[in-house]
């Protein structure tokens, strides 16, 4: 977890009271751990069959997948029943997300990290397209959150009450600017920023909430929203009240927070293996 400050607490002549209770900011708690899902005793022999095969051809085309390509498993058309063991299967993991905008994607990471649900809505509300993915982070939002985003900040009127706001703009055009794949993150910590209403009014209008939100549940809520500035992403952090107890910029290109790291990928590759064995397991006994 990155530093945050600790509120300060008046001390002196007159500000010493015995009975008063300490006070401290909560910290964060909660951490989900892995645990394999388990096939339902009631599941049906065949629909269960099926399930595995499905998982079995996901696991082999994370296995042999070359690079630059997304291992990728298409559940259009699946049967219900078919389709219900496999999201039991898959579970719920931390990291959820979204995309509005020209096409609506609604995503869910399973219990194994860096393979992802990943579900588009159709105008309708209705579900249009349905497969999983097994990538650091599902292609379309990083799509959607490069097309809705520009690599100039807009022009945006400074009223007298800006203190801060127009040297974080100055630093985040450079940052931009400088910026190229692969380049550490550069971290903006706003919580350290006195910020008056006017400045916080000219940041929304430079650095307006773009297209994809992505909530990361581990320790505490980390919440991360692209912005309509490329590269420029909003990551805040909160307890388990709610709280915010860290509001930061990253300039880069995800943030690694709601990233699946390459070692995560392949732990994962090695518990899906284990969980299709379980399956022909139960489904021999």
């Amino acid at each position: 977890m990155k530093p945050f400050p600790v509120p300060i607490r008046v001390a002196g002549p007159g500000s010493h009271v015995e009975e008063e209770a300490l006070q401290y900011l909560e910290m964060p708690r909660g951490m989900s751990v892995f645990e394999m899902p388990r096939v339902p005793s009631t599941a049906d022999a065949a629909e269960a069959g099926a399930a595995r095969a499905l998982l079995t051809g996901l696991l082999e085309r994370m296995e042999r997948g070359a690079e630059g390509t997304v291992p990728r498993l298409d559940l259009a058309g699946v049967p219900k029943g078919t389709l219900a063991l496999v999201n039991q299967m898959l579970g719920e993991g931390e990291v959820s997300a979204r995309v509005d905008g020209a096409r609506t994607f609604r995503i869910q990471e399973s219990v194994f990290a860096g393979v992802w649900r990943v579900c588009e809505l159709g105008a309708d509300g209705g579900l249009a397209n349905d497969w999983v993915e097994a990538s650091p982070l599902p292609s379309v939002v990083v799509e959607a959150a490069h097309a809705g985003s520009r690599s100039e900040l807009p022009a945006v009127a400074l009223p007298e009450g800006a203190m801060n706001s127009p040297a974080l703009l100055a630093e985040i055009q450079a940052q931009i600017r400088a910026w190229r794949p692969g380049m550490d993150a550069h971290v903006i910590n706003l919580t350290l920023f006195p910020m008056s209403p006017d400045d916080h009014r000219v940041m929304a209008e430079a650095l307006p909430v773009g297209p994809v939100a992505i909530m990361s549940r581990g320790f505490g809520n980390c919440r991360v929203t692209s912005t309509g500035a490329r590269n420029v992403w909003r990551v805040q952090y909160f307890n388990n009240m709610d709280t915010l107890i860290l509001d930061t910029l990253e300039v880069v290109g995800l943030p690694e927070v709601a990233v699946a790291a390459a070692e995560d990928l392949a732990d994962s590759r090695e518990r899906l293996a284990e969980l299709i064995d379980w399956m022909a397991e139960s489904e021999g006994a």
